[in-house]
């Protein structure tokens, strides 16, 4: 059986680095996103999963468009006998795969969540996010459908209260690794997903990297640790520049700067108590414990509150 990889991000690199350390399993090709302007400088980086594939010693190809007959003829020619079938695998691909590729091979999706929960494109975030105690991988047949088809099959992982995106991703990777190789070895069988469970992961977008005061300090709480270290939450200052927050804990009930304003002050909003960084919110009060300056670098609030304009102390 000839395998081709469609991948994208950091996460879809690990999975193939151990597709590719199984002899029966190394993909006879790769094929991954055009490389794109990143960073501060805007200067075009390829993606994760081009780096490792270079790496590894695969051959690769970055399509425009996967879907385009090109793309499609790459994919066929992958195979060691002309017209097999091949399986085709993705993970964090990042673009639709549509008909005619979904009926000319074996398309095998690697879904980070225990679908129907999560499907989309920030399963782990939006996992976080929500608060859930577990998540997982999942090992489905790809369809037109967001992540609708048949599950073959599911391995859960317990979501720590100190877990970010990084360290569960970390988990993940080599959970979803060794799922996709069961998958291509031992050949389970597909069982529709249960309708009644569907809930959709939508991609980050500005708004929700936006710490936004008057939702909990729970909530937020969430919220930085789910975007981190990759995407990164956001606190609007009064000036209407923005505070990268990196690390933040909830403070504990009852403590000074978790009971709100004074008299006439709103009850939300940035100030110092006894010198921690504190985020007054809609219900309770969240300590900024690593923030990032407009342009510049993550640092502890201690030396953020040393080397900056202090917000109102109490």
């Amino acid at each position: 059986m000839s395998v081709v990889f469609l991948g994208t991000s950091e996460f879809a690199a690990g999975v193939l680095e151990r597709l590719a350390g199984s002899d029966a399993r190394r993909p006879a090709l790769v094929l991954t996103r055009p490389d794109r302007p990143s960073g501060r400088g805007r200067r075009s980086s390829p993606p994760p999963v081009a780096v490792r594939a270079r790496e590894l010693g695969l051959p690769l190809a970055q399509p425009e468009r996967v879907n385009d007959p090109q793309a499609r003829a790459m994919i066929a020619a992958a195979a060691p006998d002309a017209g097999a079938r091949q399986t085709v695998v993705v993970c964090a691909f990042g673009a639709l795969i549509r008909e005619p590729l979904l009926s000319e091979h074996e398309l095998v999706n690697v879904h980070p969540s225990l679908l129907p929960r999560w499907r989309g494109a920030a399963p782990i975030e939006r996992a976080l996010m929500a608060g859930d105690e577990r998540t997982g991988v999942s090992i489905m047949r790809l369809t037109e459908g967001l992540d609708d088809g048949p599950v073959c099959l599911v391995e859960s992982e317990p979501i720590a209260a100190e877990d970010d995106f990084g360290s569960l991703a970390d988990r993940l990777q080599p959970l979803a690794g060794e799922l996709l190789l069961r998958a291509l070895d031992e050949r389970p069988p597909y069982h529709p997903q249960d309708e009644r469970g569907v809930s959709y992961a939508e991609k980050i977008t500005a708004e929700d990297r936006l710490l936004d005061p008057a939702r909990s300090a729970a909530e937020l709480e969430r919220t930085v640790r789910a975007l981190h270290p990759h995407i990164g939450a956001r606190l609007a200052l009064a000036d209407g520049s923005l505070l990268g927050v990196g690390r933040a804990r909830v403070l504990d009930a009852g403590s000074p700067a978790e009971g709100g304003g004074a008299a006439g002050e709103p009850p939300s909003g940035l100030l110092v108590d006894e010198g921690r960084l504190v985020l007054r919110c809609g219900s309770g009060a969240l300590e900024l414990l690593v923030v990032k300056p407009p342009g510049g670098r993550a640092m502890d609030a201690a030396a953020y509150l040393r080397g900056h304009a202090q917000p109102g102390r109490r």
